[in-house]
């Protein structure tokens, strides 16, 4: 659910904190920072502290009209990396408390408070357990850095709460409902605008990848879009294109029964591109940008469309579907080229749980980015490293593009035969077909969009990520 922890910023420690949590590392004594009334030192060699990230020693300590407790958490090297690890650390140790007070380190307070939140995060339908801290007060820190930590982190878990979002309920036009909703509740309707096409709007108007993948299902797809302005005149136009499939059943190539357990997942990048629309007026961005979401519904039944049809996508193009599985680069093919027919954007990225295949060459720890722009590519890599939403860039392979060609359309959605190989290779290679001779990236994350495990930052089901790697590279310098 969204993170209900609330975080405050006080200049002093507060005399009845219940539960302290203290920085110390093998060269910081926590006792310069803060008066304890205890033997620091003594106690922290006792327990043989080092001092490492995320390492926590927790002790008692005498309160006034009773027992409190403080938490010595490990900062490590104090780089931003174990600045998250320990906040996340303080964070899980806090669960089911009333509050905390954290005397924050040195160093990025942005991504101490950031990771201090993210790991309050849960999402449970129903009776919760052990719920996370009620609230965090951050001591002696800057109040700048803890806001834009807040709200990154809060637009992080919009994201994952979209995502964790049952199918049952989430429809594509509940997502264009939750979207237009959002985008303007956040963005505290500044300059934050909404369109949606429904499914006559979308036939009407060309979008057959669209249109195609949704035509199994009982709920029609839609296409949504979020504007946002900034205050001052924008000199640049960025275009962000989000994968919205509400759920993958694969359609008449259907998936196996347990490759379907994550598909209500498989608009992950779409409500990435929800959240950064939503955010970007809080943290002020500079850029103008526009949110492009194509969301269907890949079912069977007997109005799906079958292998070896033939649609064409918005702006003309063919398209063989030789698998109905491969349906995610169908529905962004529309978006992307609407984006470069419509709305002469200066850079487009578009992210999406594509493939399989990349979760094969980079794990679940690395989200993929494939580039016509080296410097883009750069950027983005850079900004994913600062974030912690890690990238690491793909070749685009034009061998492989013989790959997509069909003998009776323009492209094949996927390779025929197994020639080549490379199908996340392959998948970008087809969305560049579609975004013209802009300056464009393809993230893919089917990796990296979801966790299986609750730990640190992370929590079983949605991660959001791509929302912390969009916002630093579309606001910071």
């Amino acid at each position: 659910m969204p993170i209900e922890t609330a975080a405050l910023v006080v200049a002093d420690v507060p005399a009845d904190a219940d539960l302290l949590a203290v920085p110390y590392s093998s060269e910081l004594n926590p006792a310069l920072a803060v008066d304890l009334h205890v033997p620091v030192a003594d106690l922290l060699a006792h327990y043989e502290a080092k001092g490492e990230a995320g390492e926590i020693v927790e002790v008692p300590v005498a309160r006034e009209g009773g027992v409190g407790r403080v938490l010595f958490y490990g900062v490590g090297d104090g780089s931003p990396r174990a600045l998250r690890r320990a906040a996340a650390a303080v964070s899980r140790r806090a669960r089911g408390r009333e509050g905390i007070a954290v005397v924050v380190p040195d160093g990025d307070v942005t991504v101490f408070a950031e990771a201090a939140l993210l790991a309050c995060y849960f999402f449970k339908i129903g009776t919760p357990g052990k719920k996370p801290v009620a609230a965090i007060t951050f001591v002696g820190a800057d109040e700048q850095g803890v806001r834009r930590g807040r709200i990154v982190a809060r637009a992080v878990a919009l994201a994952r709460d979209l995502a964790n979002t049952p199918a049952s309920v989430k429809t594509p036009a509940w997502l264009a409902d939750r979207a237009v909703e959002q985008a303007v509740e956040q963005g505290g309707g500044q300059g934050v605008t909404a369109r949606v096409w429904d499914e006559e709007q979308l036939k009407a108007g060309g979008f057959g990848g669209l249109v195609a993948v949704g035509m199994g299902s009982a709920n029609p797809p839609r296409l949504i879009q979020l504007s946002y302005t900034p205050a001052e005149p924008a000199t640049r136009h960025v275009v962000l294109v989000g994968k919205g499939i509400t759920f993958d059943s694969g359609g008449l190539s259907l998936k196996p029964t347990a490759n379907m357990k994550t598909q209500k997942t498989d608009m992950a990048g779409g409500a990435a591109v929800i959240a950064v629309l939503g955010a970007l007026a809080e943290l002020g961005a500079p850029v103008r940008v526009t949110g492009l979401i194509a969301s269907a519904e890949n079912m069977p039944s007997g109005t799906a469309q079958r292998p070896s049809d033939v649609i064409t996508q918005y702006g003309g193009r063919t398209v063989e579907v030789l698998n109905t599985d491969a349906e995610g680069r169908l529905v962004l093919a529309d978006a992307l080229a609407y984006a470069d027919a419509e709305l002469d954007p200066d850079v487009v990225v578009d992210i999406a749980t594509l493939t399989g295949a990349i979760t094969v060459a980079l794990g679940r720890d690395v989200g993929a980015v494939y580039s016509t722009d080296d410097d883009l590519a750069k950027q983005l890599v850079d900004a994913g490293q600062s974030s912690d939403d890690k990238l690491w860039r793909m070749p685009l392979i034009e061998d492989y593009a013989a790959g997509l060609r069909s003998s009776i359309a323009d492209l094949s959605n996927v390779e025929i035969g197994s020639t080549y190989g490379g199908g996340s290779i392959t998948a970008a290679l087809f969305l560049r077909e579609f975004a013209g001779k802009r300056s464009w990236a393809h993230l893919d994350i089917a990796g990296v969009g979801r966790s299986t495990v609750d730990e640190g930052v992370l929590a079983k089901g949605a991660t959001g990520f791509g929302v912390r790697v969009l916002l630093e590279w579309l606001t910071k310098p």
